[in-house]
């Protein structure tokens, strides 16, 4: 990673399975942080993570001892504003799975969140996380939703920003997150519509908006992308012409047998 951070011109750096997890900093990575502070490399945090605002997220990395910036941080769930305005969803009847922050950035995207009802009409289903909301009880209410819309052949948007299907929860712990849930719903919609399964819109990676917003607010130069899953971070970021190291101690195992993704390097750490 020395050799790297003198090698580029600035990094994306992934949050869960690289910087940090579910309990907290992951070795090397205030190292790796400090050691590209103290050569004026500009790096911005690109995370799939939609159930915090980056303000929020600022504020748990502090907790962990790395001092980022929330101008360094980009969601997945900051892409939520501009799909609603694209999608002529300001104003729409949504259903927010997810967090405080979750139904905050819908919100604040032009969403007017709606309490979980099992008999309610959504114009949209946003899936955001896996936490801060009564689990049963949310995913049903979501497919009844779904279910009662398409029988009436009314559409109703479906929303992804975070398709991750696992995150790292610490002390070899891992979870379910909200892209599991999205795949859920999905596979009970085709049962009932299998001539045209309704699908989610996937926002986070491996799509390109995060990355080229991202790519932007560095402001080019030659960029490498570092993360720790292979269908997201590495894939999104040499889709978009990046280079990416994947580091192998995250939820991905390496086996180039096993993917025709191939990342430019493989970090065994961070620092």
């Amino acid at each position: 990673m020395a050799e790297l951070a003198g090698r580029y011109d600035g990094f994306l750096l992934d949050s869960f399975g690289v910087l940090v997890d579910g309990r907290g900093a992951l070795p090397g990575a205030a190292a790796m942080l400090a050691e590209l502070d103290r050569r004026g490399r500009p790096y911005h945090i690109v995370t799939n993570d939609a159930s915090r605002r980056a303000a929020t997220s600022a504020a748990r990395f502090r907790r962990f001892g790395l001092d980022i910036a929330a101008e360094r941080i980009l969601g997945s769930g900051d892409l939520l504003a501009p799909y609603f305005a694209a999608n002529g969803l300001v104003g729409a009847r949504c259903l927010v799975l997810g967090t405080d922050d979750s139904r905050a950035l819908v919100g604040e995207a032009g969403g007017r969140v709606c309490a979980i009802d099992p008999g309610g009409d959504y114009d949209a289903v946003v899936v955001c996380d896996d936490d801060g909301f009564p689990f049963l009880d949310g995913i049903n209410a979501a497919l009844s939703a779904l279910f009662r819309a398409l029988d009436a052949g009314r559409s109703v948007h479906m929303v992804l920003p975070n398709p991750d299907l696992v995150f790292p929860a610490g002390g070899g712990a891992f979870g379910f997150t909200s892209g599991a849930i999205g795949t859920l719903l999905e596979v009970a919609l085709a049962r009932r519509y299998p001539e045209q399964p309704p699908e989610f819109t996937r926002l986070g990676k491996p799509h390109p908006p995060l990355f080229q917003e991202a790519m932007r607010r560095l402001g080019g130069g030659r960029l490498l992308m570092i993360g720790d899953q292979l269908e997201t971070d590495i894939a999104g970021a040499i889709a978009c012409g990046l280079d990416a190291a994947l580091l192998v101690t995250g939820v991905t195992r390496w086996s180039e047998r096993a993917t025709g993704v191939v990342p430019t390097y493989l970090l065994d750490s961070l620092w």
